[in-house]
């Protein structure tokens, strides 16, 4: 993805340190949605769900990611129309959320995915995200084949309601069964239109393996990404984005090769306050990569 300064220096407009740029370009890069998943905040959400996506818009984010919907909870304890209220109120938008899936997966239980697909319509979701499989149901590449078909047929419930289905990574995926990995598995075993890719850039980098080599190999098909950067002391810990060791810059640079419509940014822990950090990974995003 070309920033915006090598975009002008690329088109002779930066010269002798004055920049000159069409301010509908500049426009065109400040509006640029920056979004969060919301786990990044599950310790303080219980507590004060309302006022954590107050905060959340504070920080400067445009977009938010649910997690843990049920339909007893609802989203953090609000029915869907009563927290797509408070994403209004605070010109907050939910293009994706994530879903529990196991229990589709593995008993078939179709009536999880029909209260799935309500909830995302009733606060205008565009994604379903499978985020998360459980240690029972990855042991082998028959496993793996099983899940693809499994979420094809989700996938296809999705389309049908004018939805698109995501799966979302860990480093396990990449676990080698024979010539392939599950990872493998689950791109060539389903189709690139039903099923998109939410890539979680942190756990590809924790699994040695390059983001920017999964894009080449498959272009288009990674429409969502969790940008969660790695702490450089220790990789098993997460930082604020551009604080940590992943070069962020050079995967950001072939965004377009993804196919990258939405950035999410994720921490699983902190060192500083929350809202600070979610306020300086923001402004660095926003800064830099964009």
């Amino acid at each position: 993805m070309t920033t915006r300064r090598n975009f002008l220096q690329q088109a002779g407009l930066l010269t002798a340190g004055i920049l000159i740029a069409p301010s509908c370009m500049v426009a065109k890069a400040d509006q640029k949605n920056i979004g969060i998943q919301l786990y990044t905040l599950r310790e303080q959400l219980p507590n004060d769900a309302k006022g954590v996506i107050g905060k959340v818009a504070q920080a400067g984010y445009k977009e938010v990611e649910t997690f843990g919907y049920s339909t007893e909870g609802g989203f953090f304890g609000m029915k869907p129309n009563e927290f797509a209220a408070l994403l209004k109120k605070h010109n907050l938008t939910a293009p994706s959320g994530h879903f529990g899936f196991d229990a589709y997966i593995s008993e078939g239980k179709e009536d999880d995915l029909k209260s799935y697909i309500d909830a995302a319509k009733a606060i205008d979701m565009k994604y379903i995200v499978v985020p998360y499989l459980g240690e029972n149901l990855r042991q082998s590449a028959s496993d793996y084949q099983h899940i693809a078909a499994r979420i094809t047929k989700a996938a296809e419930a999705c389309k049908s309601a004018g939805l698109q289905l995501a799966y979302h990574n860990h480093d396990f995926e990449f676990q080698q069964f024979g010539d392939r990995t599950g990872f493998d598995i689950l791109l060539t075993e389903t189709d690139p239109d039903l099923v998109k890719f939410e890539l979680d850039l942190y756990w590809v980098v924790r699994a040695g393996k390059d983001p920017v080599e999964l894009f080449k190999k498959d272009p288009g098909r990674y429409e969502l990404w969790h940008v969660k950067d790695m702490d450089k002391a220790d990789s098993t810990i997460n930082t604020e984005i551009g604080s940590g060791s992943i070069n962020f810059k050079e995967i950001f640079n072939h965004a377009e090769l993804a196919g990258v419509k939405h950035m999410l940014v994720e921490q699983e822990n902190f060192s500083i306050d929350p809202y600070k950090s979610i306020a300086k990974s923001h402004t660095y995003v926003k800064e830099n990569l964009l």
